[in-house]
């Protein structure tokens, strides 16, 4: 395959995944973040690296937000989101913290591939991403490895959340940039 039939295959891929997605469970968690005092956001290997990059959105935008883990996050309230993405729904230290997280009152947001996980059961809200988990055979619905086609679509798809919450609060991409880093 030449690098560029590769890419239209993952662009096709892509298109055909997040088609899949219910525009009902993305509006639900556009809805859910706007009502959170404070938003949490969690996820293991590449999906965390998906999760850290829209945390920093959420910032430019003006959201007191934190990601879990990092030495300067305080403790989640009630009237919180967790909002965690895990492909599999099940990695032990998210269902853990998800678990607290509901002990104490706050609400979970779970993005994940499957909606009957421990994840998915536990959710206030979710949106499910119908690609294949990272353990799933080659070809068997992606030509990419492991998980890769769920954190590609993880971040496109909170990136649509992203534009959401910019047209819900009449804000521009300029508007964000009072709020991007300056000590570059």
């Amino acid at each position: 395959m030449s690098t560029l039939s590769a890419a239209f295959s993952i662009l096709q891929e892509l298109e055909r995944t997040l088609e899949a997605v219910k525009p009902s469970e993305i509006e639900a968690l556009t809805k859910r973040i706007t009502e959170a005092e404070n938003i949490f956001v969690a996820g293991a290997g590449r999906s965390g690296l998906m999760m850290r990059a829209f945390a920093m959105r959420l910032m430019h935008m003006g959201f007191r937000v934190f990601v879990v883990g990092e030495t300067v996050t305080p403790g989640i309230a009630e009237g919180d989101l967790l909002l965690i993405g895990s492909g599999s729904g099940e990695t032990k230290t998210l269902t853990s913290m998800t678990a607290k997280a509901l002990s104490i009152g706050a609400a979970v947001g779970v993005v994940t591939i499957v909606p009957e996980s421990t994840l998915g059961s536990l959710a206030t809200t979710k949106a499910i991403i119908p690609a294949v988990t990272k353990d799933s055979t080659a070809g068997e619905g992606s030509s990419q490895p492991m998980g890769t086609l769920f954190e590609q679509s993880l971040l496109l798809l909170l990136d649509t959340i992203v534009l959401n919450l910019m047209e819900l609060q009449e804000l521009q991409g300029a508007a964000m940039y009072g709020n991007h880093a300056n000590l570059e």
